[in-house]
């Protein structure tokens, strides 16, 4: 399970340190596509085949489902760590999320995401000012 909040830096050639507690669950094959809110999701391959296969398994009659595979699995990328726990984000994935140098590496269970430090910043400052509405919402609902 991926938890925590890191800051990290990009370098020149679009790679990124992944945090240390990360990489032993990280191993093999992964995969980063867009995510939710402007950041990037990273995902083990047999996690994102989970993932996509919850949006495959709806079908394509329904636009609305063709519509989110396509935004997950467009610009998605295979990659490996490297030799110093590294990944390397392309470019195209680099500019949707708006990532230049400073990130912040957020683990949210199952997945990573990767987020431009002044987005995750701002994101996490309102998210902190709405928490207790939010929370209070679902639970009338049901869900928690």
């Amino acid at each position: 399970m991926f938890l925590g909040e890191h800051q990290h830096t990009l370098d020149t050639k679009g790679r990124l340190s992944l945090p240390a507690k990360f990489r032993g669950e990280m191993t093999g094959r992964l995969v980063i596509s867009k995510g939710l809110e402007g950041c990037l999701y990273v995902h083990s391959a047999e996690e994102y085949v989970s993932f996509l296969g919850r949006l495959t398994d709806k079908g394509d009659f329904d636009p609305k489902f063709r519509q989110v595979r396509r935004f997950f699995s467009s610009g998605a990328v295979e990659t490996e760590l490297d030799a110093a726990g590294r990944i390397s984000v392309s470019s195209n994935l680099r500019e949707y999320a708006g990532l230049d140098k400073d990130v912040a590496v957020i683990g949210n269970g199952d997945r990573i995401e990767v987020w431009d430090a002044d987005k995750w910043a701002a994101y996490n400052g309102e998210t902190t000012d709405r928490i207790e509405d939010v929370t209070r919402e679902l639970a009338e609902l049901g869900i928690l």
